[in-house]
């Protein structure tokens, strides 16, 4: 692997750490794709740095397990902004 996507990858996982974002957060910070963070933080840096894959993931996994609350409080953010039909 190349010396600047395993830095990218630890850059991304202390990002994600630190400020406890989703990987869609962590993408639009850096500009490249979710499926690009999510390959460097579970497959790559596993390879780099097996203990700050473990923090990372971690993180990940809560996030996992809040997404349906995030998916409902948008819905109702959205349908609260919108006008009523007449």
């Amino acid at each position: 692997m190349k010396g600047y996507i395993e830095e990218r990858a630890m850059e991304i996982a202390r990002y994600i750490i630190e400020n406890n974002t989703t990987v869609r957060q962590a993408a639009k910070h850096f500009g490249i794709s979710k499926s690009t963070v999510h390959k460097d933080v579970t497959e790559r840096l596993a390879q780099v740095n097996p203990s700050l894959a473990a923090e990372t993931r971690k993180v990940l996994d809560v996030n996992k397990s809040e997404r349906h609350i995030r998916g409902g409080m948008a819905t109702k953010e959205k349908y609260l902004h919108q006008q009523p039909v007449m």
